[in-house]
């Protein structure tokens, strides 16, 4: 598996190998064994799958509090999506920075979102499956959220915003300056 640090250090693109023939093909998607040979120690309690109809739908920009802290690998079984981290915790160089990268089928890349940092996602292609792996089960009461056109954050979303398809908790979020300090830089 290929692991590669985006413009945040901290998160991941990670690629397993993709194995094709006439039939169609295999892949080993998660390696607890190969990913720890190369330093990804992370332990997973909830695999979630989720199916977006239309291009322009948003999921975020979502995180958990203590002591429900979520790390996030994501990635796309059908379609694609444009995937964002927004590092959020108070005192880090990036604080208020994003990393992002385009899931796709085609692509079979792999996001790795830890906790610390808001996590969404736009669908970029119609009938968009998307599969990640949680470090933390659910937990409504540690839920949180920021407006996915927060001006300060300034996220290149590919949609334009009166064409983005929100849940109705998504369209109320508050902006990220309306927020308490929920994580600090360690």
């Amino acid at each position: 598996m290929k692991i590669e640090p985006l413009n945040i250090p901290e998160v991941l693109r990670i690629t397993p190998p993709k194995f094709g023939d006439s039939r169609g093909f295999f892949s080993e998607t998660w390696s607890a064994a190969k990913l720890g040979a190369q330093g990804f120690n992370e332990h997973f309690v909830q695999d979630n799958h989720s199916f977006s109809a239309q291009p322009g739908t948003i999921r975020g920009l979502h995180c958990q509090l203590a002591p429900s802290i979520q790390g996030k690998l994501v990635r796309v079984v059908k379609g694609a999506i444009w995937d964002v981290a927004v590092d959020i915790r108070h005192g880090s160089p990036t604080y208020g920075k994003y990393a992002a990268a385009i899931l796709s089928e085609a692509n079979w890349a792999q996001l790795w979102i830890p906790g610390g940092f808001l996590h969404g996602f736009c669908t970029i292609e119609p009938h968009t499956e998307v599969i990640y792996k949680v470090t933390a089960d659910y937990d409504r009461a540690a839920e949180r959220a920021v407006i996915w056109n927060d001006p300060t954050l300034a996220l290149p979303w590919p949609v334009e915003p009166g064409k983005a398809l929100l849940s109705d908790k998504d369209m109320v979020a508050p902006r990220l300056a309306d927020c308490e300090p929920w994580f600090s830089y360690q």
